[in-house]
């Protein structure tokens, strides 16, 4: 239960006068009002937020019904029931034509070079949109079809998914920095009926052939019997200007400029391949939107599975809206002038939720950004934060830890004066990283939104808002409206007061996953089955003697030394205290005695050596602040670690490297696999 009052003190972060003054939620007081009315009367409080939308007709069913004891059968969960809508409609027609937002900047589009840019508004978004939904109906595909879009941070990814969502098609957007074996899989689990990709891109200065890599997916689909009808191939390398966006709003030195001198010549069948600018030539750019049923399904989106196999996370149409809108509102405390930037790629859950469908219906300007923070420098964020003037700056820890590398001149070299709001996403952030960037990036005035969700949940589920909740360093805080989190010991039982257990949800919220595509069956022993009557997250949590709750990481990753449940967050967090330290993850590795003990892998700051007196201090650190039990038996030195192309660590691959066990199962999604032989070399020198 949310506490009466907040902590003050040492360790306590509030908001400033500035932060608070107009703010949606303006004090800790208001904000447990609206959670109290969101609990108590979900009806009321998500029907009220709901006029705030078009809806075709009203919902005629339950407003919401839903059952979460699988041993009381299935497992389902329905929000307005009956009501039609759409989503595209919502985000981009009520913005242009109801809200007089058309001439508004919806995206600045800032490329992998610095100078690479273009914008686009809501009306021209809007055009671009209906021109290419009409594209798609032209092929042949109708409302419950699955779409596939693998493509770079490009402008048409977004008219892409938005054009799916206008005629009720279910898109699956998967990161372009997939391989071959990884897009197949995910359009034979889907049964996409139509690929889109792009030719290729550049990432850093590594360059993607990302047709080509296309092409190798679609010959597996073949040779496992299923084949996609089309291609539709946007030119991203060596465009010409009658694929811009927005022509009239393009900066100067237009992509098509900046790109021409690579001329690249994609692989082409004339038999599957169309060319994203010849369809949309010709198109209509008047589409009238397909009317959905609140629970039809929005999109697919896979997620990593235990067992290896993806994941298909299912999200349906009316309650991701509600959920997504509001979170973006009131955790980002959004106002009408504001540039918001979200790092995220589209391919993942953060993008969809909180770069496209969060901020559209909220009628934001947003920076899409395709490159690297470190390249062509490492001051890429704070000059492209300088340069649209952005008021709300919301990336992952791992990229924080990476910039901290640098030290503080890269940052304090542009102003960022802009900046009001900061937030993080993707893992629980370590205290020191906290403070990094809310001491040097937001120069001490900017809260810190520490975000916990999963691409399961489809919004913020605990979060601080910027004026309401004090902020604790690596604290999640408390949840979100309409959210009820419980912690459980491992026999299910709730547990009150300090604690820490299992994290789990006790009702749905709008924007909750209904199903795992094509698999009911696996979405309820996954979620409901080890805990019946809740949302089983597979995140460990601690709640503390004020109420606030810290994410302590994924169950997996938590480990039982010698009887006593230890969290890896925790120890690589004061690992982190350490000046060495840039990086740490640790993990559980057989003990005779002890049953686990502490297998840890550091990378190093620039200038520092992995020496014995090194690995003594680090135990001592993790002694001091954790207790002897936690102390390390191993300390490894890691000059890289495996991570997905979303800055993820992969503590899966780390476990089995730990073992020298050279089966690591499926790694497709590594950012870099090369990391891994150095890692198991360096075994053979761990101290």
């Amino acid at each position: 239960m949310i506490p009466d009052r907040t902590p003050v003190g040492r360790g306590v972060y509030h908001a400033t006068a500035e932060v608070a003054k107009g703010a949606h939620v303006p004090n800790f007081q208001k904000y447990k009002e609206l959670y109290l009315q969101s609990i108590q009367n979900p009806e009321e409080f998500w029907g009220k937020i709901a006029k705030e939308y078009y809806w075709k007709t009203p919902n005629t069913g339950s407003f919401l019904d839903y059952n979460f004891d699988v041993t009381k059968g299935n497992i389902y969960i329905k929000w307005l029931e009956g009501a039609t809508t759409n989503l595209c409609y919502n985000v981009l027609d009520r913005n242009v034509n109801e809200k007089k937002l058309g001439d508004k900047i919806a995206y600045y589009w800032e490329g992998n070079e610095p100078g690479d840019c273009m914008q686009v508004t809501y009306k021209g978004l809007l055009q671009q949109v209906c021109k290419f939904a009409n594209v798609l109906r032209a092929q042949g595909v109708k409302k419950g079809d699955r779409i596939s879009i693998y493509m770079p941070m490009m402008i048409e990814l977004v008219v892409a998914m938005l054009a799916c969502a206008r005629i009720g098609v279910i898109h699956s957007i998967v990161f372009a920095g997939f391989s071959s074996e990884s897009l197949c899989e995910r359009i034979l689990d889907s049964h996409c009926s139509i690929l889109i990709t792009a030719d290729g891109f550049f990432r850093g200065d590594k360059f993607v052939n990302l047709k080509q890599i296309a092409d190798e997916a679609l010959r597996k689909c073949r040779e496992r019997n299923y084949t996609v009808g089309k291609c539709i191939v946007a030119k991203h390398l060596g465009l010409t200007e009658d694929t811009l966006i927005d022509e009239a709003s393009t900066c100067p030195q237009s992509p098509a400029a900046k790109r021409s001198c690579y001329n690249l010549q994609a692989p082409w069948n004339a038999d599957v391949d169309i060319w994203w600018h010849e369809l949309m030539k010709d198109a209509s750019d008047e589409c009238e939107p397909e009317w959905c049923d609140a629970e039809d399904p929005l999109f697919i989106l896979y997620t990593s599975g235990s067992t290896g196999k993806p994941k298909g996370v299912q999200h349906t149409v009316g309650g991701y809206l509600l959920y997504t809108a509001t979170t973006f509102k009131y955790v980002f405390d959004y106002k009408p002038d504001d540039v918001y930037w979200c790092t995220a790629d589209i391919g993942w859950i953060t993008g969809h939720s909180y770069l496209a469908y969060g901020p559209l219906a909220n009628g934001a300007t947003s920076v899409m950004f395709e490159g690297l923070p470190t390249y062509p420098c490492v001051s890429r964020f704070w000059e492209i934060i300088d340069k649209y003037k952005v008021t709300t700056f919301y990336t992952a820890p791992t990229a924080i830890r990476l910039l901290m590398k640098y030290g503080e001149e890269p940052v304090k070299r542009f102003s960022r004066e802009s900046l009001k709001i900061l937030g993080t996403v993707g893992e629980p952030i370590n205290p020191e990283a906290w403070l990094w960037y809310y001491n040097v990036v937001g120069n001490r005035r900017c809260p810190i939104m520490d975000t916990f969700w999963q691409t399961e949940t489809g919004g913020h589920m605990m979060t601080p808002l910027p004026a309401a909740i004090p902020l604790k360093p690596g604290s999640a805080t408390f949840p979100f409206f309409g959210v009820v989190p419980a912690i459980l010991n491992e026999s299910g039982e709730e547990l009150e007061g300090e604690a820490e257990g299992y994290l789990v949800f006790k009702r749905p919220w709008p924007s909750i996953m209904r199903t795992l595509y094509g698999n009911h069956e696996r979405f309820e022993s996954t979620y409901f089955k080890k805990f019946p009557g809740y949302f089983v997250t597979g995140d460990g949590c601690r709640r503390d003697g004020d109420g606030y709750y810290w994410i302590t990481g994924r169950i997996d990753d938590m480990l039982n030394v010698s009887g006593h449940l230890l969290s890896t967050a925790e120890v690589e967090s004061a690992l982190l205290e350490d000046a060495a330290v840039a990086e740490a993850a640790v993990v559980s590795h057989p003990h005779p005695v002890k049953g686990e003990c502490l297998y840890c892998f550091v990378t190093l700051r620039d200038g520092h050596e992995f020496t014995k007196t090194l690995v003594a201090e680090l135990k001592a650190k993790v002694r001091e602040k954790i207790g002897p039990i936690a102390t390390p038996d191993y300390i490894q030195n890691a000059p890289g670690l495996p991570k997905t192309r979303s800055g993820k660590i992969m503590r899966r691959v780390l476990r089995h490297i730990a073992r020298n066990e050279r089966d690591l199962g499926d790694t497709s999604t590594l950012a870099d696999e090369t990391v891994i032989e150095e890692l198991f070399s360096n075994r053979c020198r761990t101290l």
